[in-house]
């Protein structure tokens, strides 16, 4: 989720590709760079860290340059460091490119360009791309032809812009799968990853479709697809100021990543296979390592706690591994049993919290073997671990964790293949086909988030309440609890997550008239059983909502409200049954007139015990 802007056209580039950085830092914060084109060369500076670091170090700066292009970096692949920031240039040295989203195939390409004799100065996938089309560029002579049969190439998803010093005056462009807008004024056209680096100079956006391929040049757009057709683009004014453009046009960054979340579980997924067999980002553990492994904890907190009890169930499902789940801020403080033969996985979506950062270095100290599972390229808990799953989010402004914590669940189902798949105790045919329904989930997020409107009915509808119950049994629970938290978190009514079966040992005494009690009903193995403790609290006068699967009348007829979900696997509903729940929560704390992004006396990353 990187930010690019490129401008053409202006007598001060430089300044207006700062300026539309500043508006696209939320997109990215690891590392920033620049490149111009001015006397028929390529100038380019890049620095790891906030962009300030960058502005800092641009003085040299060429004044005459009329083009060039920007960039802001949230990591994928490679280390935030200078060498991999961008710009990346070609082998020449004279094409200077900037890519926002994941070249799937990179390897297959790097390897025939190390055959060519091509050398590589990152880690990234980026630079690979810049090779290709250099390469290809040295055949035909055009930079636009270049690079149309580069990403014809391609697997993936990409936004990239692309400058070359032979013309000073060409930025190519083009996307598939991640955003890209243009707009241009008389004499000057300027492109960016969202409508923010744009606004302040026009508000006429030109949207861009799917393999679709730009020439800019001062004052004119030039559009085709991959196989040269020409397009016509349309255009869309933009009414919002600054800072609702910054939220892409939603109210707050909370919707705003709600909605985010069917592109957040599709980057999570993207390139997990390769030569047939799953595998992780940064893998320091040999199989022989994780074949030794008879237990594993997984430690966290809050939403990351939750999803790590989703992830409890499927690791010992496929993997027949006992596994312990603790709150990290607990963990090294009770003399857990913990020994070389254990796997520590440590869930944190900053990787720094501090609580799930010093429980991975206790059970380090203590011998075991640390994988983390988190949000941020070589934040301190990728750092410290012998292992990395990387959840591809992008970044999360509002405190309340979304998409962060759907891709944690995603991830970790990922992990539990993996290590089931280290591990021989499933069949590769089997995999496959989790792993073909894992990858059906991002269009089932985005089905469930398009019922918004019906969630926001019933939190309209809903008499006033203060007492909230959620229920759930099996992976359901963990889903209860954290449709309790986001009510809490953002709405501050009182809410708590139990297991149903809990019911009649204590909270029932609570159940009157007048309390909520939310069910999370979809179908799975024990679906009769929380049934059962929905006619309990029934019985005793409950208002009752339950989440249920499409086409289930008979469920949906015990629910006085009801919000439906796409069905799958049982293991994956709790990316589905979690969606509804984090609309309820937000349409309640709306109408309570409450902050959503900034809830009180929270912060996003906790950094204190």
């Amino acid at each position: 989720m990187c930010g690019i802007i490129g401008v053409t056209g202006s007598t001060d580039s430089l300044s207006l590709i700062l300026e539309g950085l500043s508006r696209l830092e939320y997109r990215g914060y690891d590392s920033a760079g620049v490149a111009l084109q001015a006397d028929g060369k390529l100038w380019r500076q890049r620095r790891a860290g906030k962009l300030a670091e960058l502005q800092n170090a641009v003085g040299d700066a060429p004044r005459s340059a009329t083009a060039g292009i920007g960039h802001t970096r949230w990591a994928t692949h490679g280390r935030p460091t200078d060498a991999n920031a961008h710009p990346h240039v070609d082998q020449s040295g004279r094409l200077a490119l900037i890519h926002n989203g994941i070249i799937e195939n990179y390897v297959q390409l790097v390897d025939q360009l190390i055959g060519k004799g091509h050398e590589f100065t990152s880690q990234t996938d980026t630079e690979v791309l810049a090779h290709l089309i250099g390469d290809e560029y040295d055949r035909c002579g055009s930079l636009v032809e270049a690079t149309r049969r580069c990403l014809l190439r391609v697997e993936g998803s990409f936004a990239v812009a692309l400058i070359h010093a032979d013309d000073p005056e060409l930025i190519v462009a083009a996307r598939r799968g991640s955003p890209l807008v243009v707009g241009r004024t008389e004499g000057m056209t300027l492109l960016g990853s969202d409508i923010p680096a744009l606004l302040s100079h026009t508000r006429e956006i030109y949207i861009i479709d799917d393999d679709q391929l730009l020439e800019l040049r001062p004052g004119l757009i030039a559009a085709s697809d991959l196989q040269g057709n020409p397009v016509e683009l349309q255009v869309r004014t933009i009414a919002w100021d600054i800072e609702a453009a910054e939220k892409g046009g939603y109210d707050t960054y909370m919707l705003k990543e709600m909605h985010e979340q069917p592109a957040a579980v599709r980057d999570t997924l993207r390139d997990r296979v390769q030569n047939g067999l799953l595998h992780v980002d940064e893998m320091r553990l040999t199989e022989d390592e994780l074949r030794s492994v008879d237990k594993v904890f997984i430690v966290a907190c809050g939403s990351s706690y939750h999803a790590g009890m989703v992830a409890r169930q499927a690791i010992e499902h496929w993997t027949r591994l006992p596994v312990e789940l603790d709150i990290a801020s607990e963990f090294r403080y009770r003399d857990p049993v913990v020994d070389q033969h254990t796997l520590v996985v440590g869930v944190s979506q900053s990787g720094e919290s501090i609580d799930t950062l010093f429980a991975a270095r206790a059970a380090k100290r203590w011998g075991a073997k640390v994988l983390a599972v988190t949000n941020v390229v070589d934040s301190s808990l990728a750092r410290e671990s012998e292992a990395v799953l990387y959840t591809r989010a992008g970044p999360e402004v509002a405190v309340a964790s979304t998409k962060a914590h759907l891709s944690q669940i995603v991830g970790m189902q990922v992990l539990a293949l993996y290590l089931a798949q280290v591990r021989g105790t499933i069949y590769p045919s089997e995999a496959a086909q989790l792993f073909d329904g894992l990858m059906e989930l991002p269009d089932k997020v985005a089905e469930a988030l398009s019922r918004h409107d019906q969630v926001a009915a019933v939190a309209r509808a809903l008499p006033p309440a203060r007492d909230f119950f959620y229920l759930g049994r099996g992976v359901g629970y963990p889903v209860a609890l954290e449709g309790a938290l986001k009510l809490k978190e953002i709405s501050y009514l009182r809410a708590e997550g139990y297991p149903g079966g809990e019911l009649k040992h204590g909270p029932i005494a609570l159940i009157e008239p007048g309390t909520v009690v939310v069910g999370i009903a979809t179908k799975g193995r024990l679906q009769s059983k929380l049934l059962a403790n929905i006619e309990e609290v029934r019985a005793r006068g409950a208002t009752i909502i339950l989440v249920v699967n499409d086409s289930d009348e008979r469920t949906a007829s015990l629910g006085d409200y009801v919000f439906s979900v796409p069905q799958t696997f049982e293991l994956y509903s709790p990316v589905l049954d979690n969606l509804p729940l984090q609309l309820f929560a937000y349409e309640l704390a709306k109408a309570r007139g409450n902050d959503v992004d900034q809830p009180r006396n929270l912060a996003k990353v906790v950094t204190v015990e």
